[in-house]
């Protein structure tokens, strides 16, 4: 594609043409909606507000102000860019003009989002004629500040991770802060799904304890991204009952959303040209027609590969520092430096990992491009949401990939633009998260005899922590009785009880820890001579010590990253739920998987080659979870060799692995598919679909409530795939005895009751 002018308009009008350019859907322009300030709102915020532009405020923005002066706790759901920050803002410096002592909570999910909105909120700040005081509390906060923020913060600014483990164990330190606590903020909510979301509404609850013992009771305030279920999610996650905001009243520009799929290479496959070669071609056209560009990857590895091929395409143009990388792993500093370059148009281009997705204000953009499908529709609109973010007409291409979901999506376009089929799931009362912070809790406040944690009754958790000897017991009250406190060693991102933790020792004279994960991923993810990623830079696992759970990673630049496969036995323990048809069923309930890793590859990363492989020794490990399973008929190992029947199953469970994780708005890691010839528990060929975490979050039951639609949209999905006798896109690469694979599965899927036969 080449474009002559600077236009926009031309340059949708060549896309338009483009043969592979799948689907253009367009947003058509929308008028502001506003109202005047309401009368309560205080002179000096309205005088603030006007020194800003702002004469007059969203309908959102209002109606988020009236719910909050009625202590309503509040969910504001509107697009990104459209001014969700005077949604809390406003209620709470109302509340500290009303009451100087008054106290607020914020909680980000990222540090670069805390320390924009930081920024935002001392503008309005400097035009008050109040002294309030607002602080970021987080990793990078020196020592000697956090004693100022502790006993002088109005506003707090804090992420999940320090509000668990520097905030909630060390109560005692914030008495101000907790006596006087009025509105907690809770900003981005649909990040909080699965296991990092049920932990946070644990920590919520401990919050709330403190909160009700120093004598306060906060107003919630949470903003989110459009999802399905914005305030059963608020709900669940705050305890709160919840009044839903979401009248936007924000002007919108024109959009135009392009979906492009790269050319197919190879039509026996249905392998196409390589999603970021695409990506760097586009990107680069537009770049040079000077149109300011964002692209967005999913990994950080890639991010450097589009950068670094852009940089170089583009010399001559424009200086190399015009096209920059904006990641994990780059200093504040740096990071800070890139989003007002951004904002006053000196850098042309940004690649992105999801760092950007979030709120960060880096101004005007006209283009996004997306490598691949992000892994929700939510994060696909907030990602959009970063070109014409100042109401004028914008650009967003989305290039697909190969995989199922990609082409998925781009087969049922219906999925981004006519309806929204996510809901965020969270399990706070998962039985191993919820002893975690049962700990956590009695650490920061002794348990009381017949005291629930929100609602839930734990005293038989708590009895059986008391007999572990984990707790005391004394006159009805249960007392930590380690020393340390515990939520130093619970990660909020994982749902296992012990981590490996991961130490680089790239310098020989200092190693430090830079993560750690749960034991289930370090099968694949850090046996020895795995390829691990962390802040956007590869190591290579030198040694994983099982029995200490420590690997040990060095620092290495390769061109191939590493698959490890995974045998995996599952047994059905208990059947919760069943839906019988004839002689197939499908159920839902407790299983048992048994998971032992036995090679890994070494994979070409702009190929896809397999460039190596090794074995892998570690031992066996077990994960009791949720899972969905589909039984067939017996009579398919009659009609078929025992062989098809396994590939039959292997082929759908691929594709269905794909499109079930689209409904329940998780990462396909989140998911796992095991087909089984011969079930223990019924001896018929099935297939399982389980959460990947201990004790589950939610999504195999959800998939057994949607049962219908998710195998109605597999068996549409492969009709609609070009391939002839299966693909990468679809059921994979397997061969049944040289015969039409793809066919197979049809017959399979043509066996269950959701699917007319054709």
């Amino acid at each position: 594609m080449r474009f002559g002018k600077r236009q926009l308009k031309d340059l949708v009008g060549d896309l338009k043409q483009d043969e592979n350019v799948a689907y253009h859907y367009e947003l058509e322009p929308r008028e502001a909606n506003r109202e005047p300030f309401p009368d309560e709102l205080a002179e000096n915020i309205q005088s603030a507000l006007q020194e800003k532009g702002i004469d007059a405020l969203y309908t959102h923005q209002a109606d988020a102000f009236r719910a909050v002066q009625r202590n309503d706790s509040i969910v504001a759901v509107t697009p990104t860019a459209s001014g969700k920050t005077l949604c809390y803002n406003l209620p709470v410096l109302q509340r500290i003009s009303e009451n100087r002592e008054s106290r607020a909570l914020y909680i980000f999910p990222t540090k670069a989002l805390a320390q924009d909105q930081k920024a935002e909120m001392q503008e309005i700040i400097q035009a008050l004629d109040m002294d309030v005081k607002s602080y970021t509390y987080d990793g990078d906060t020196p020592s000697n500040i956090r004693q100022i923020v502790r006993q002088a913060g109005n506003i707090v600014m804090t992420n999940p991770d320090m509000l668990h483990s520097a905030i909630l164990p060390h109560h005692t330190k914030w008495i101000s802060l907790f006596e006087n606590l009025e509105t907690i903020v809770i900003d981005e909510l649909h990040t909080y799904r699965g296991v990092f979301g049920s932990h946070v509404a644990n920590v919520i609850r401990r919050l709330k304890r403190i909160c009700h013992y120093y004598g306060s009771n906060p107003t919630f305030i949470s903003t989110s991204a459009t999802i399905a279920n914005p305030r059963e999610l608020s709900e669940m996650l705050t305890g709160e009952k919840t009044t839903l905001i979401d009248r936007n009243g924000a002007p919108q520009g024109k959009k135009h959303f392009f979906l492009y799929n790269p050319p197919v290479v190879n039509e026996e496959l249905n392998i196409r040209r390589s999603t970021t070669t695409e990506v760097i071609k586009l990107a680069t056209s537009f770049l040079k027609e000077d149109i300011q560009t964002i692209v967005f990857a999913r990994s950080r590895v890639r991010v450097e590969i589009i950068l670094s091929h852009l940089q170089e395409l583009i010399k001559g143009t424009f200086d190399e520092t015009a096209i920059r990388g904006y990641r994990g792993g780059y200093l504040p500093k740096q990071r800070r430096e890139i989003e007002a370059n951004l904002r006053d148009g000196e850098t042309k281009g940004v690649v992105s990992t999801n760092a950007l997705e979030l709120g960060v204000d880096i101004g005007q953009l006209q283009v996004c491009l997306m490598t691949g499908y992000p892994g929700s529709v939510a994060s696909c609109w907030q990602q959009a949401g970063r070109a014409g973010r100042r109401q004028d007409e914008s650009v967003v291409i989305f290039v697909a990939q190969s995989s199922p979901i990609d082409q998925y999506i781009f087969q049922h376009p219906e999925f981004l633009f006519e309806q929204n089929p996510e809901t965020a799931r969270i399990n706070p009362d998962n039985l191993i998260i919820l002893v975690d912070h049962l700990k956590c809790a009695s650490y920061e406040l002794p348990f009381q005899r017949g005291e629930t944690f929100e609602g839930t009754s734990v005293e038989e958790i708590l009895e059986f922590l008391s007999e572990e000897q984990v707790l005391h017991e004394q006159r009805g009250r249960w007392y930590w009785m380690n020393d340390a406190f515990p939520a130093h060693n619970i990660s909020l991102r994982s749902a296992a009880q012990e981590n490996v933790v991961i130490v680089d020792q790239t310098d020989v004279a200092f190693h430090r820890v830079i993560g750690e994960m749960d034991t289930f991923s370090a099968l694949t993810l850090l046996h020895d001579e795995a390829i691990y990623l962390h802040e956007g830079t590869q190591y290579q696992v030198e040694h994983l010590d099982w029995e200490e759970k420590k690997a040990y990673v060095r620092e290495v630049s390769v061109d191939y990253y590493t698959d490890a496969n995974l045998a995996v036995q599952l047994k059905v323990l208990e059947e919760d739920a069943n839906k019988s048809f004839h002689d197939q069923a499908v159920a839902y309930g407790d299983v048992m998987v048994t998971a032992m890793a036995t090679i890994f590859k070494k994979i070409k990363m702009e190929t896809f080659e397999n460039v190596g492989s090794g074995p892998i020794h570690l031992p066996e490990q077990e994960l009791h979870t949720n899972a969905v399973w589909f039984s067939f008929s017996k009579q398919l190992l009659t009609r078929f060799t025992e062989k098809a029947v396994e590939q039959m199953l292997i082929g759908l469970a691929n594709v269905l692995q794909h499109v079930a994780s689209i409904y329940v708005m998780c990462d396909k890691s989140d998911l796992h598919a095991v087909p089984q010839v011969k079930a223990a528990h019924s001896e018929q060929p099935t297939i399982f679909l389980y959460d990947r975490y201990p004790g589950g979050i939610g999504l195999s039951q959800r998939i057994y409530e949607k049962i219908d639609e998710v195998m109605r949209d597999v068996y549409e999905y492969l009709q609609a795939c070009p391939c002839q006798e299966g693909c990468p896109s679809c059921i994979g690469l397997s061969s049944i005895e040289g015969k039409n694979d793809k066919k197979y599965v049809f017959d399979l899927l043509e066996e269950t009751p959701f699917v007319s036969k054709k």
